[in-house]
């Protein structure tokens, strides 16, 4: 079908298995790719991050600095903020609008196999 990989994520930290905090998955639910701040801020490394987060956090997400790369951090938030990622800044990425729910992981992976399925039947159908 033209891919040799595909990774997702958001979906199933919104997943009601999922370790994650419920406000976490509602944000989700509720962003769309416009929601997704790319920043190397929090880590050194960089990342897409939930805009609402970022605000949660006191921080502007337009006014995000550069951090340096050299001092990468993965335990703690960088320039003296005390936010960590993954912790208080929530990671996503651009496919969050395609996430409307909170459902149980055995549903979203039966929804992607009939979504594959689907797409697969109209490439050979054509």
């Amino acid at each position: 079908m033209g891919a040799d990989l595909a990774y997702m994520g958001s979906a199933f930290i919104a997943t009601k298995e999922a370790n994650a905090p419920e406000a976490y998955k509602q944000m989700i639910v509720d962003s769309s790719a416009e929601d997704i701040i790319y920043s190397n801020l929090f880590t050194g490394v960089s990342g897409n991050y939930l805009k609402g987060s970022i605000v949660n956090a006191g921080l502007d997400p337009a006014a995000l600095p550069q951090s340096d790369p050299s001092k990468m951090s993965f335990g703690s938030g960088e320039q003296g903020s005390k936010a960590k990622a993954w912790k208080d800044i929530w990671g996503a990425g651009q496919g969050v609008g395609a996430v409307h729910e909170i459902v149980p992981t055995a549903d979203l992976i039966a929804r992607l196999k009939r979504e594959y399925d689907a797409a697969k039947r109209g490439l050979c159908a054509g």
